[in-house]
């Protein structure tokens, strides 16, 4: 179950509940529920506030409502366990990961990946007028943000850094912070983010073109990791080219997609696609064959692993409104 799957099964177990009696009426059931990842030291892998917007609108107290959302997603496969801290956090243990699902979620959407679905007509429709109002007034389309400009002394820093380097720089703090222009970002290793971001996408595709050399294409599956099992059983550290690290990296894209919408925090898809392209770049040598191994079915699913990972590198730097050339 991927983080977005969360969400609309929150969702939908709210809607049950109400339709079910077990929350009154008045809970107004909302269209998504914010789901983030557990704070370090937290309980599980994700977790939810929606108890506490529900118990605002239905006069009850937040834990009464975690409680019955609780047991209601503690059954629904995919989820492990369910766990109720604080006044009425809704915590999520998620039962192990699946390389297949993740990668064929990823080929599927293709960039498109972590996107929202396209609401419904009328949606749309108000959506596009509300954009358009806004915009003959001169407003951004999601309300004004406070932004720090560029420093004037730096002059026309599309010209002096390119403009995908310059745009990563703007991007990579917080709105309201001011931009750090450094000759880090011209450097082509491993000193600079933006080099490691686009680097791995590049990666990803050489991968795809030698194993085709070799004879043999990506084909999704369970990526077998039974030495990062092993680790894990015993509490020790991953190996550094475990399928773990990446594995999550996707799984979690479409959640941090929607967190930075939420909060027009562009610089959280920044961070994610540095994750993802470390994660990425310690992989890939696990991906073709050494020596005179011959490509096997664990090889193939390696490979769309790391062609799954290449696709989101690819549609993450898009909305950013940066390049993704297939070689550097």
């Amino acid at each position: 179950m991927t983080p977005a799957d969360l969400s609309r099964t929150v969702v939908r177990a709210v809607r049950c509940a109400v339709e079910d009696g077990e929350l009154p009426a008045e809970a107004a059931v909302p269209q998504r529920v914010v789901v983030e990842r557990t704070r370090p030291g937290g309980v599980g892998e994700y977790a939810t506030p929606v108890a506490f917007q529900l118990a605002k609108s239905a006069a009850l107290v937040p834990a009464h409502v975690a409680g019955v959302l609780a047991r209601r997603l503690a059954e629904v496969p995919g989820i492990a366990r369910v766990e109720i801290t604080g006044a009425g956090f809704l915590n999520f243990v998620m039962a192990p990961l699946s390389a297949a699902r993740v990668v064929r979620d990823v080929l599927a959407r293709g960039e498109r990946y972590g996107f929202a679905e396209e609401p419904e007509l009328r949606a749309r429709v108000v959506r596009d007028a509300v954009v358009r109002i806004r915009l003959g007034q001169g407003l951004d389309p999601g309300g004004p943000l406070p932004t720090a400009p560029v420093p004037r002394r730096l002059g026309d820093v599309r010209a002096a850094y390119g403009a995908g380097a310059a745009a990563w720089a703007m991007l990579c703090v917080a709105p309201h912070e001011t931009p750090v222009f450094s000759p880090r970002l011209l450097v082509q290793g491993e000193d600079s983010e933006f080099f490691r971001v686009r680097y791995a996408h590049a990666r990803s595709r050489a991968l795809r073109a030698n194993a085709a050399d070799l004879g043999f294409r990506a084909e999704p599956g369970e990526v077998q990791d039974a030495q990062a099992q092993a680790h894990a059983d015993t509490g020790t550290a991953a190996p550094t080219d475990s399928a773990a690290p990446l594995l999550r990296a996707l799984r979690d894209y479409p959640l941090v997609l929607e967190a930075a919408a939420h909060h027009r925090a562009p610089e959280r898809l920044v961070r994610h696609l540095v994750e993802l392209a470390d994660a990425l770049l310690d992989f890939q040598y696990r991906v073709l064959p050494k020596g005179d191994e011959k490509p096997s079915a664990a090889h193939r699913a390696r490979l769309a692993l790391a062609e799954a990972a290449g696709t989101v590198l690819a549609g993450g730097l898009a909305q950013l409104g940066i390049d993704a050339p297939d070689c550097l």
